[in-house]
């Protein structure tokens, strides 16, 4: 086809005084190659999506917040007070000492068939001031804001296992909030020795070896539940493991305990020892509470 016939074409289907120019021509052809739409381009589409997520996370996370919040950015608590004797302190320790007992771990243990296999102790409870002020567990570490209530030790009469109830407070924290993984294991120590013990003998034991595993975060102010079961008894060594539970069955720490008793074990005073870890209570009587009042049981 030739350049005339083009021409007069062109002039055929553009109105006279609008052919284009060439720029015109150029503005077109890029325009032409701009979306239609461009709403619906997957860059927008994407980010209308994540902002939509963030959203969502975001009112989530408002009203469930993580736990790693609360550990990274725990809440100020006040220091534990400095006269157990107070009557705040004492208004604490009743407090805490109230809810121990209505724990429903403790009183499911309790109601359970078996329970006439079972007996509880208090730990401390008899043991004489002059030895208690320096004992870690029974002095330096007792009081409001720390261990403010004796543990209480449900074991079975066999003294193959036990359940252990030990209230830790915000005194106890390495970091802030988070009880110090050295106060966990030595609560551990003493709750394993205490099986292994009441297995030799002579019921006196030294710890010979303490492996703790350390599974979550324990956070500070709440109940602790350590359980305990005798392993394997071979004479005058003894192997125990246990573990340290929340109050809705978390495993916090998990450890492992070889316990001996020592050859010297008939010139030690065994019935103070006795007295320290908690002796059997008969069915019939009442428990000590931790101002030395006494809880009878139904």
């Amino acid at each position: 086809m030739s350049s005339a016939v083009l021409r007069h074409a062109a002039q055929k289907c553009i109105p006279r005084g609008h052919l284009p120019t060439r720029s015109t021509l150029i503005s077109r052809a890029s325009y032409s190659t701009i979306p239609k739409a461009t709403a619906k381009s997957p860059f927008l589409n994407r980010f209308l999506l994540f902002s939509l997520s963030g959203l969502t996370f975001y009112t989530v996370g408002s009203l469930y917040p993580p736990p790693l919040s609360t550990f990274l950015f725990p809440r100020p608590a006040p220091a534990p007070p400095s006269d157990p004797t107070s009557p705040t302190s004492l208004a604490l320790t009743a407090s805490i000492e109230e809810k121990l007992h209505s724990l429903p771990v403790l009183q499911s243990l309790r109601s359970q068939q078996d329970a006439d296999e079972w007996y509880e102790a208090r730990p401390y409870v008899n043991f004489p001031e002059e030895r208690r002020v320096n004992n870690l567990s029974a002095g330096a570490l007792r009081g409001p804001g720390k261990l403010a209530v004796p543990p209480l030790v449900r074991a079975k009469k066999d003294e193959s296992e036990s359940y252990v109830f030990v209230h830790v407070g915000r005194g106890l924290c390495g970091h802030d909030g988070i009880v110090h993984g050295g106060l966990l294991a030595t609560v551990l120590d003493e709750t394993l020795a205490r099986t292994a013990i009441n297995n030799f003998p002579d019921k006196v034991g030294v710890t010979a070896n303490l492996s703790v595993n350390y599974r979550a975060p324990t956070r500070a102010d709440q109940f602790l539940v350590i359980r305990t079961k005798l392993e394997d008894l071979q004479g005058r060594k003894a192997r125990v493991s246990g573990r340290v539970e929340d109050l809705n069955g978390t495993i916090l720490v998990e450890a492992t305990g070889t316990f001996v008793q020592p050859k010297y074990a008939k010139l030690l005073n065994s019935a103070m020892l006795k007295q320290a870890m908690g002796e059997p209570t008969k069915s019939s009587e009442p428990i000590l509470l931790a101002d030395g009042e006494k809880l009878k049981l139904k």
